[in-house]
């Protein structure tokens, strides 16, 4: 339990956590976030490590007086660092996806995150691909998904980059505008949880459609066998 707290300190205090790291590390900082990044993106068995949130936090403190953090440097390194993620992701879902795809239980990771995936990208193609950007744990298992299906590399990759550069450059440069108004800076960790909610409200929103469909679906079926069951009955001769 003590590592669950540390998680949930760490992501409500992550603009605590990061300066720390950067009076710690220094330039260093950079690749640490260009790894943090990657991995959210590009590894699909680490699906809950910060992506909006650490985003608007480096861009916040960029934005701060005194810090070695350049927000345009900032911004092209961890665009670079998604869309690698996302292209290794691709990767994987084509080389082991199919095998775990069809597997009725799989380690590491939950198999309903990827069956929600795959129905958001039954409803939205290829688009999916951008728009899952901004979607936590959609955002990592999306290329998976497109590396299991039809989807060429070469028109994955034009998603790839335009959802990576959209994605970043929303995140870190609202993050440098807004993130050191006095508002947003001491209330730093509501804000946080703003943005996460913001974040997973199209993949609620979406899991609610799917189980209200699958709820009418089996009152239909339901109430269609009761009828053929109350006809069977009746044509029963006395």
């Amino acid at each position: 339990m003590e590592w669950i707290s540390y998680f949930v300190d760490l992501f409500l205090h992550l603009d605590r956590h990061l300066n720390e790291v950067i009076q710690d590390y220094g330039l260093w900082t950079y690749l640490i976030l260009f790894l943090i990044i990657f991995c959210e993106t590009g590894l699909v068995v680490t699906p809950l490590l910060p992506g909006d949130s650490l985003l608007f936090a480096a861009g916040a403190l960029a934005a701060s007086e005194g810090s070695p953090l350049d927000v345009n440097l900032l911004f092209i390194l961890l665009t670079v660092g998604a869309i690698l993620g996302d292209t290794v992701n691709y990767w994987i879902g084509a080389w082991v996806g199919p095998k775990i795809f069809y597997k009725e239980k799989v380690r590491f990771f939950k198999k309903e995150y990827l069956e929600r995936t795959h129905r958001f990208y039954e409803k939205y193609g290829g688009k999916t691909i951008i728009m899952a950007r901004f979607v936590p744990i959609i955002r990592t298992f999306a290329p998976f998904v497109a590396g299991i299906g039809s989807m060429t590399y070469w028109r994955f990759i034009l998603y790839n980059i335009t959802g990576g550069i959209a994605w970043v450059a929303i995140c870190i440069y609202s993050g440098y505008l807004f993130g050191n108004i006095p508002i947003v800076k001491s209330n730093f960790s509501i804000v946080i949880l703003v943005i996460v909610f913001i974040s997973i409200l199209p993949g609620l929103i979406e899991y609610g459609k799917h189980r209200f469909r699958k709820s009418r679906t089996e009152v239909s079926e339901h109430a269609v066998l009761q009828s053929k069951d109350e006809q069977q009955v009746n044509q029963v001769p006395d």
